[in-house]
């Protein structure tokens, strides 16, 4: 399955893919940032299809790595938009300059959960898995 290190990331995030802007609360601040969807990030890297989920797809998880050992996990059926159509980031400009190497050079953010345990500093790696 698909690995993705930091330095893909960063090549795939400024790859022309269409950046959105991204708003978001963590720890009472507010978030004014810009990045690309995690599901556009994946069907470019040929890690997800284009078209609905459906068969061995369905089994499929994405796993997102923090340089500090901290990982989350969301199903590929989660991020697909006619499934779970759940919004995730990776995001690598925030009030209009580059992340600051405590939280970059790239982030994710998941604007619409109710928690920001999710949204994670410092992302490293993505890597895509089938479950058994």
């Amino acid at each position: 399955m698909p690995v993705f290190p930091v330095a893909v990331l960063v090549a795939l995030a400024l790859d022309g893919l269409p950046r959105q802007p991204v708003e978001m609360t963590i720890h009472e601040r507010a978030l004014h940032c810009e990045g690309v969807a995690l599901v556009d990030l994946l069907r470019h890297g040929d890690a997800m299809s284009a078209d609905p989920l459906r068969g061995a797809d369905l089994s499929k998880v994405v796993v997102l790595s923090a340089r500090d050992g901290y990982r989350v996990v969301f199903a590929l059926s989660e991020l697909d938009d006619t499934l779970g159509a759940t919004r995730a980031f990776v995001v690598d400009r925030c009030d209009g300059k580059p992340l600051d190497p405590d939280t970059g050079p790239l982030r994710l953010l998941v604007p619409d959960d109710k928690r920001a345990a999710r949204s994670l500093r410092q992302l490293d790696a993505i890597r895509v898995e089938t479950l058994p």
